[in-house]
C-alpha cells in the first residue's frame, strides 16, 4: 500500500532528465527549417519556462504557435533518443518507492513528450502532468497529494508553495544554489545523488512512527 506522506513530485528537465542535447538539436533543426537564427547556448542557459516563452525571444508573437507545433513534431524523434538521466535520478525515484511513496512528474513540457521521456529513461512514475509552470504546478501537486516537490528552478519553489508541499531544490539547472536559497527553498541539494539520504532522514521526521 502506498504511503501518501512519502509521495514526491519531481520536475523533469534538468531535475530528472538531462534534456540539453536534445533540446539544442531540436532548436537547431527548427532554426534551419524556418530560417531564423536561434542561439541554442542562450536557450539552454534559461531552461525551465514553457517553450512558447523561449520562442518569443526569437520571433514575432504571431509566429510562435506554428513554430511551437513544429518543435513538438520534431521533439520525439530528435530529442528523446539522446536524453539521459540526471545523476541520481533513478536512485531518487527508487528511494521514494522503497518508502512506499508514489511519484508524479510535473513539468512545463507537454505531457506527451514528458511521458515519452520518462518512459525512455525507464523511470517508474505513477503520473505525469505537463504544460504547467511555476505556481500553476501546484494544482497537480495538491491533487496528487505530494508531500514534497523537487525542482531546479526558482519557479519550482513557487510550485511547491502553491501545492502546499515541501520545496526541495537541486542546483542542476539555470538557477544557482544562492538564487534557490534566496527564493525560499526549504532544502537545497547539490544534485539528486544527495536525495536518497536526505529523503530517508526527512521522512522519519515528517511521517509519524
Amino acid at each position: 500500500m502506498s504511503d501518501p506522506m512519502n509521495s514526491v513530485g519531481f520536475d523533469l528537465d534538468l531535475t530528472l532528465a538531462d534534456t540539453r542535447a536534445g533540446i539544442a538539436a531540436t532548436f537547431d533543426e527548427v532554426s534551419a527549417r524556418i530560417g531564423v537564427p536561434i542561439d541554442t547556448a542562450v536557450v539552454l542557459s534559461r531552461l525551465g519556462p514553457p517553450l512558447e516563452w523561449e520562442l518569443a525571444h526569437w520571433m514575432p508573437a504571431e509566429e510562435v504557435p506554428a513554430v511551437a507545433s513544429l518543435y513538438r513534431e520534431l521533439y520525439a524523434s530528435i530529442a528523446v533518443p539522446v536524453t539521459t538521466p540526471m545523476p541520481g535520478a533513478r536512485e531518487a525515484v527508487k528511494a521514494v518507492r522503497r518508502a512506499g511513496g508514489r511519484v508524479i512528474v510535473v513539468t512545463a513540457k507537454n505531457v506527451h513528450d514528458a511521458t515519452r521521456t520518462v518512459e525512455f529513461l525507464g523511470l517508474e512514475v505513477d503520473e505525469v502532468a505537463g504544460s504547467v509552470f511555476g505556481a500553476a504546478k501546484g494544482t497537480a501537486l495538491a491533487a496528487f497529494g505530494a508531500a514534497a516537490y523537487v525542482g531546479d528552478h526558482v519557479a519550482d519553489i513557487d510550485a511547491a508553495r502553491s501545492g502546499g508541499t515541501f520545496s526541495v531544490a537541486v542546483a542542476t539547472g539555470p538557477c544557482s544554489a544562492g538564487e534557490l536559497r534566496d527564493h525560499g527553498a526549504d532544502v537545497i541539494l547539490k544534485d539528486l545523488t544527495e536525495f536518497a539520504e536526505w529523503f530517508e532522514g526527512w521522512r522519519t521526521v515528517v511521517v509519524p512512527a
